[in-house]
């Protein structure tokens, strides 16, 4: 099986996010109230009935959970028409649970209470320093009652008629659809209204229900197709694209099946359609992604959206709420906009992390990530400076690990314990290690707050991201520096500071009539003096592109989106793009061009580096190769053999 990949355009990404507030979209199922209690421990104190430490709260926060957080979705996403269909029980979480209906405007006349035998699902969640200890959980032994499954029935038979959607969702092995009599009776309501769409979300009982939509994760998807894979358990994509053939098949009705970070899948009478996972900066919560994502697409259904488009716009939802950290977030539709107007997406993440799936041209070390179009005929050839052509910054991580180090322990850099140093050098170590590959500006975005929440600089003394950018430039420059210094006085060659066989590629390239443009996060003045110490600069024609002195805004980014304006998305089908960072290589994918991941080893400027490799396969790279080479091969596979 072949899935296309969809991308969301943004104008059909404004369309579905306007069409919100018409949506009529009704929930069933385990509805929850999240409790989370901030424990501050140093107020503790004995008690004087026990003598066991007290747990003084210091703050607590009731948000709607499990069926409710797709309710809370919904109505972050801008649906006004919502209706709930729950039993709860006569206690105080039942109240709450009504309150925080009410709070987001939900028709409730479906909540059905049961005065016996039903406590009102809660999960109570302890946070103490930052973490979540055990949980206390409420309902799990409920029972469904007879009579209130009657009630239930009746009240939502008597709304259908003013629904487009009706969501089923079970997660609780005692809630209200795992009771066999409930489901027979609400399939009858249903299959009374074949014009409803029913969009299932069911951890147990997927099969139960043959004739609605389905969403499941790639988990649940393989076991009801006999696959034998655990939690936490790396599922093949395969496996999972041969599941959702197999339930498609089984069911005949539109699924979806998510993956977590590597993106989901939607199935209808069009075959597989995949949408690639998002790349994330920074720690994230998959705590109701699941969630997150049934809304954004049962409010796509609502509006007569195709299952891929739906799908697509559930992945932007779950984008957004995993970054939201000890909460079961939810995503507004600036939020949603914001992730989706230009998405980094993650390709190929299977092949990313295992080299034996690596296919190679013939003869070569080149790998071929994703074939190259047989008519693809490049004129314009956009290079990254650093690492893809120039080593002359090599060896940035050791400018900026100690840079870091002294930012965030600041005033006690020189007189902190042997132990906190070592700690504080590790955590930079790990941070450096987790963001190689992204621009400079996040990466001292991460460090301010590593600053911060590290507590040893006062307040008003921590700089910006711009400004630590600043100050870590102007250390990496003095190794520059250092370096052209050597160069010009012959003491080091052009082939020390360049990756083996860069500048012949460039000078075919330029022979055969490709223009070439040279894009650079560095400022302007600093690439083109580089470039010109290197001897290469000609070859470019003026084409050299830099950074301004504006630090507050992505500079690699800004600089590819000038030389892509200035080509123009006519020609885009033409650009290839060489590159060894991720920016370079997304950023021309996003606007239809061919890209060459370069995975330097920069210190010997020949080789592979297996983790570049990594990061910019999952950027979506084409072709793959350390070096240049083998420079025949390369320009035969770019249609460039009589170059």
């Amino acid at each position: 099986m072949n899935p296309t990949t969809v991308p969301l355009a943004s104008d059909r990404l404004d369309a579905l996010l306007a069409g919100m507030g018409a949506a009529r979209i009704g929930v069933l199922g385990d509805f929850c109230v999240d409790s989370y209690y901030h424990i501050d421990v140093k107020a503790s104190e004995p008690s004087l009935e026990t003598g066991i430490s007290t747990r003084p709260v210091q703050s607590q926060r009731h948000t709607l959970g499990g069926a409710g957080n797709v309710l809370a979705n919904l109505h972050a996403l801008g649906v006004r028409q919502l209706s709930a269909f729950a039993v709860i029980g006569p206690d105080m979480q039942g109240r709450e649970l009504q309150r925080l209906l009410d709070e987001h405007g939900v028709n409730r006349a479906g909540v059905v209470t049961q005065p016996a035998g039903w406590q009102t699902n809660s999960y109570l969640k302890p946070i103490v320093e930052g973490q979540e200890c055990h949980r206390y959980d409420f309902g799990i032994f409920n029972r469904l009652a007879a009579e209130t499954a009657g009630v239930l029935l009746r009240a939502i038979t008597a709304a259908l008629p003013s629904l487009d959607v009706l969501v089923i969702n079970q997660q609780f092995k005692s809630g209200i659809y795992t009771d066999a009599e409930f489901r027979a009776g609400l399939h009858a309501v249903l299959a009374a209204r074949p014009q409803l769409i029913v969009l299932s979300d069911c951890r147990d009982h997927a099969d139960a229900a043959a004739t609605v939509m389905h969403k499941l994760n790639d988990l649940e998807a393989t076991r009801l197709c006999g696959g034998t894979y655990q939690p936490r358990d790396h599922i093949p994509r395969e496996k999972v694209l041969a599941a959702a053939d197999e339930l498609y098949a089984r069911w005949r009705t539109p699924l979806f099946v998510t993956r977590g970070e590597r993106g989901c899948l939607a199935m209808d009478q069009d075959g597989a359609h995949e949408i690639p996972g998002l790349h994330l900066i920074g720690p994230t919560d998959a705590v109701g992604a699941g969630d997150s994502m049934v809304a954004g697409i049962a409010a796509c259904l609502a509006q007569g959206a195709t299952p891929a488009e739906a799908a697509a716009l559930g992945n932007l939802v779950a984008g957004v709420t995993v970054q939201k950290l000890h909460q079961t977030g939810t995503a507004s539709p600036d939020e949603v906009r914001a992730i989706g107007a230009s998405p980094d997406h993650v390709f190929r993440p299977e092949l990313a992390e295992d080299m034996r799936m690596a296919a190679y041209a013939p003869g070569t070390a080149i790998e071929i990530a994703e074939p190259l179009p047989a008519e693809f005929s490049p004129a314009h050839a956009i290079f990254d400076h650093d690492g893809t052509i120039s080593t002359l910054r090599e060896g940035w991580e050791a400018v900026m690990a100690p840079m870091m180090m002294k930012a965030i322990l600041g005033p006690v850099y020189a007189t902190a314990e042997r132990d906190v140093v070592e700690r504080v050098r590790a955590q930079v170590d790990d941070f450096i290690d987790k963001t190689t590959g992204i621009q400079t500006l996040r990466q001292m975005h991460g460090l301010a707050g590593m600053v911060r929440a590290a507590g040893y600089v006062p307040e008003a003394e921590i700089l910006d991201a711009a400004g630590y950018k600043r100050i870590y430039n102007d250390a990496l420059m003095q190794l520059v520096n250092d370096r052209l210094a050597r160069l010009q006085r012959g003491e080091l060659g052009v082939g020390d500071f360049t990756l083996k066989n860069a500048v012949p590629l460039l000078e075919r390239l330029a022979a055969a009539g490709v223009k070439l443009y040279l894009a650079s996060g560095t400022d302007e003045q600093d690439v083109i003096r580089e470039a010109e110490a290197l001897g290469y600069a000609p070859l470019f024609e003026g084409r050299i592109y830099g950074a301004s002195h504006d630090m507050t805004h992505d500079a690699k980014r800004m600089v590819l989106d000038k030389i892509l304006r200035e080509i123009g998305s006519d020609n885009s089908s033409r650009i290839v793009t060489f590159g060894d960072g991720p920016v370079e290589i997304r950023e021309t994918r996003k606007c239809g061009g061919l890209t060459v991941g370069i995975a330097s080893d920069e210190v010997r400027r020949f080789g592979l580096n297996v983790e570049k490799r990594a990061r910019l396969i999952r950027a979506g790279a084409n072709l793959v190769t350390a070096d240049y080479a083998q420079l025949p091969a390369l320009l035969k596979l770019l249609h460039l053999d009589g170059a």
